[in-house]
């Protein structure tokens, strides 16, 4: 296979990392110039741009962003188990709700020769593999929380130090309005966008995507019964 094939076999990811680098990177050019301009409007010394990449003004920025996102697909992965909605190809057709039997979903004595090999196990690594992707978006999203919350006492205090007022704990963050109106603008945000993708897609098309049905398929139609 030349490198090309691998590139082309993998061009959906490399394109979507390639997307995150460059914001990122944006993000912190320009997370960097603001925190120096605010350095100097109260008359203090500027920073360095690797001090202020290190910093928790930017580990809280990008964190709650993170913790954001893979909330939203945890419970969507989560969600789409057990609930559906007739003709949006975001979803099971009506009536499979669940998780599916052994058979269903090739475990086990049903596995093919070519199954992952903890499908083919059956038992507990059986049961592990087959909800390891919420398991992990769900870490994810526990860890990327965490990190925000942590660093975001952090940079309350250095505010609080600022105005001459008493330092908090952590816990005294976790509770405190401040976190929960970084945390909640993002995740209204996240449901409201996945909400819409869920409705419009039973109604809207987009050629040639695979997050939408053929373009003739019938509205109340999902994409799975469609095949």
């Amino acid at each position: 296979m030349t490198v090309w094939s691998r590139i082309r076999d993998h061009a959906l990811s490399l394109f979507f990392l390639a997307l995150f680098a460059a914001a990122l990177i944006g993000q912190s050019i320009a997370g960097y110039l603001r925190n120096n301009d605010e350095l100097v409007e109260h008359g203090q010394a500027t920073i360095g741009f690797l001090d202020f990449v290190w910093s928790s003004d930017f580990a809280v920025d990008v964190a709650e962003n993170w913790q954001s996102e893979f909330l939203q697909f945890f419970l969507f992965i989560a969600a789409t188990i057990w609930f559906v909605q007739r003709g949006s190809p975001e979803s099971k057709k009506p009536r499979d709700e669940g998780p599916g039997s052994d058979a269903d979903q090739l475990v086990g004595r049903h596995a093919r020769p070519d199954s992952p090999r903890w499908a083919r196990a059956g038992g507990w690594r059986a049961a592990v593999f087959g909800n390891s992707l919420l398991i992990v978006m769900g870490a994810v999203f526990l860890l990327s929380w965490l990190a925000q919350s942590l660093a975001g006492t952090v940079v309350m205090n250095a505010e609080n130090a600022q105005h001459g007022a008493a330092a908090i704990t952590w816990l005294d963050y976790v509770v405190s309005p401040d976190f929960w109106d970084r945390t909640l603008q993002n995740w209204q945000s996240e449901f409201l966008a996945v909400g819409t993708m869920v409705a419009f897609a039973i109604y809207l098309r987009q050629r040639g995507s695979a997050e939408s049905k053929p373009v003739g398929t019938p509205h109340h139609t999902s994409a799975s019964e469609s095949d």
